[in-house]
């Protein structure tokens, strides 16, 4: 056995097992216990400063007695003297553990503590010969022990699954994690902010519904029994929303969780967040405009730059994106002149002299060809803000029609780095265009598309009453995010997404 081989094996011997680490960890919970100092006894800590509120600052507050809270994440030296990091919500502050300002009993009580632990810290603020801002422990309150290791230090905590998995780990271990829903956050604040200001009203829909529609899409399907019916966890917010600016509420929005039962991949997750607004006597251009102004200021306000990187490209996000219809895409991307025909099969062979086939359960029709086109052959190549507009009828059950053109719909969407960031219409507020076309979504249901939707009288019956022409805006909250931060995964911005259960 080689030399190097030998210290090897005398290493893994010296170090104790997970097995061991765990009892250990646990045997020191007994023993505080056992002498009256169990630290879950713990109800309260009187906190009364952060980290960052320190370092921040420091000049005002040198010399000061605080209290801070927080996980220990790593401990220096075993002498008279013990540095140590603590982490609490304001990020990392070095403690200083002196035998002179706390006692032998206290230091040797400390020296005990494991990495993970989470105490509380009472002494003066100053700066050490070092130059690092550091807390010199007076107390230290043992406030709840750790009885799982952290992962080890070097190699951290990086395997994606077990990241999702265990996202309180990796908040602890990976502070760019928490930084991303810290921008999460910011931007929700800052589109409730942007609509409030604008006069928008923030209202709350149904999640359970009788119905299936407002987008195309598969349901969850789940029963009530009370009422011994079943019913479908919403696929959008829309129809209720719409409903509302019937009512008189001329300019409302929800931020609210959405549930489709369809695939995970790195944009798709089964639930996931969009906000939805609708504003009377407006259209699919002024949606353009807010849309535009809401992004862009996001961006400004959240990171200070309209310039950011994402999926490897530098996108600008100054306002003036460009605006396209999608027969305008397709010939500048493609060369196909779908404008110049008419004929369905005419259109239908012109898809396919590029490689495109339509969907199985897709009518054979010119404005199907026309968007299985862009869908399969440009939306790729849309790296930079694009506004895509003028999407057929075929595939917008819930667009206004074009006056220009009647196989035309006021919609849009927004593209950037090849995904889509938001839906928008000029709202369809023809009650009887409206049911022919739910109609057309109930015929493709009964042969066999579960993503069609459903008939829903009430909402005629809502459009008989009388919808303003209105403007309506459909953003995904979560694809919006990664952008922001700069994730290529849907996982990485939600806290906690769907995963596959475990063997």
């Amino acid at each position: 056995m080689s030399e190097h081989n030998n210290q090897n094996q005398q290493n893994a011997q010296a170090e104790p097992s997970l097995s061991e680490l765990l009892q250990i960890r646990r045997d020191k919970l007994s023993a505080l216990q056992a002498a009256g100092k169990d630290p879950f006894q713990v109800t309260k800590y009187d906190v009364t400063h952060h980290s960052n509120e320190v370092k921040d600052n420091f000049e005002a507050m040198e010399g000061q007695v605080v209290r801070l809270a927080g996980r220990l994440m790593s401990k220096r030296g075993m002498g008279k003297a013990i540095f140590a990091d603590l982490q609490d919500g304001g990020g990392r502050i070095q403690l200083y553990v002196r035998v002179d300002d706390v006692g032998e009993e206290a230091l040797a009580a400390f020296k005990k503590y494991d990495i993970g632990d989470i105490v509380g810290v009472e002494g003066d603020v100053f700066r050490t010969k070092r130059g690092e801002i550091s807390i010199k422990a007076h107390t230290i309150t043992l406030l709840s022990k750790s009885l799982l290791p952290l992962p080890e230090k070097f190699h951290g905590l990086t395997d994606v699954e077990t990241r999702c998995r265990q996202r309180y780990v990796d908040l602890i271990i990976n502070p760019e994690v928490r930084r991303t829903f810290e921008i999460r956050s910011a931007f929700v604040r800052h589109v409730r902010d942007f609509l409030d200001n604008r006069g928008y009203m923030e209202v709350e829909t149904p999640v359970l519904n009788t119905i299936s529609g407002g987008a195309t899409a598969r349901p969850f399907i789940t029963h009530h029994n009370t009422l011994d019916i079943d019913m479908y966890m919403r696929i959008a917010t829309e129809l209720h929303l719409k409903r509302l600016v019937v009512g008189g509420l001329e300019r409302v929005y929800e931020i609210g969780r959405i549930f489709r039962n369809e695939g995970m991949d790195t944009k798709h997750n089964p639930e996931f967040t969009t906000v939805e607004l609708y504003q009377a006597y407006a259209d699919f251009h002024d949606m353009m405009d807010l849309f535009e102004d809401l992004l862009s200021s996001a961006a400004q306000k959240i990171l200070g730059t309209y310039q950011i990187q994402w999926q490897g490209n530098d996108i600008d996000l100054t306002p003036g994106w460009p605006r396209l219809t999608m027969a305008e895409a397709v010939k500048q991307y493609t060369g196909l002149d779908f404008m110049a025909i008419t004929d369905d099969a005419e259109a239908v062979a012109l898809a396919a002299s590029i490689g495109v086939e339509l969907p199985e359960a897709a009518p054979a029709t010119w404005g199907n060809a026309l968007y299985e086109v862009f869908d399969q052959k440009v939306e790729e190549k849309l790296i930079q803000p694009t506004f895509i507009t003028m999407h057929p009828v075929d595939v917008s059950p819930l667009a206004k029609r074009s006056p220009a053109d009647p196989r035309l719909t006021e919609r849009f969407e927004l593209f950037i780095c090849r995904s889509e960031m938001g839906n928008a219409f000029s709202e369809l507020n023809d009650p009887i265009d409206q049911k022919q076309r739910f109609r057309r979504q109930v015929e493709l249901r009964e042969n066999g598309d579960e993503e069609a939707g459903m008939m829903d009288e009430d909402y005629i019956t809502a459009l008989e009453y009388g919808l303003p022409p209105t403007g309506g805006l459909g953003i995904g909250i979560d694809r919006c995010v990664m952008m922001l931060t700069n994730n290529d995964s849907i996982r990485e911005v939600l806290l906690f997404p769907t995963m596959k259960p475990l063997d």
